[in-house]
């Protein structure tokens, strides 16, 4: 990263993030870089992310053909959790919704809701958090140089 990748404060320059990435945490990850050319470090912890919500994201598809909603939660829960601390901020959304209806529980979590409505919201959701991860996947892979 050159001189020019920089913002005026000295930090780390971003592509367009638009509402994908959280600038702010997405610095903190860079934050732990030692080499702040190369981005080692961090760019490790990302691509681990990525690898491991597709593996996530295949075993949610895998638990909605067994209609297993609890799995469905904690699968959403740990997702949540992993794009969260990266600024991921729509994956992180999307995947607190289905930790909720996987819990049987409205989108926010304070209502309780059938099982069959929660499944027909996960299964909406699913494709439109797949697609927002490889969105957020496509610009950090610019960003490190890696598509």
């Amino acid at each position: 990263m050159t001189t020019e990748d920089r913002s005026e404060d000295g930090s780390h320059a971003l592509p367009d993030c638009g509402d994908a990435i959280d600038p702010m945490t997405f610095e903190q990850i860079l934050e732990m870089d030692e080499d702040e050319d190369e981005h080692e470090f961090s760019k490790q912890i990302v691509f681990d992310f990525f690898e491991q919500a597709k593996a996530t994201f295949d075993n949610m598809d895998q638990k909605v053909q067994e209609k297993d909603l609890a799995d469905l939660s904690q699968l959403g829960h740990f997702l949540k959790g992993s794009s969260a601390t990266l600024g991921l901020v729509k994956v992180k959304d999307s995947c607190e919704k289905i930790q909720h209806w996987g819990a049987g529980k409205d989108a926010g979590g304070d209502n309780p809701q059938a099982a069959d409505a929660c499944l027909e919201q996960i299964v909406k959701i699913l494709p439109v958090v797949k697609a927002d991860c490889a969105d957020a996947e496509r610009r950090l892979r610019a960003f490190y140089r890696e598509d």
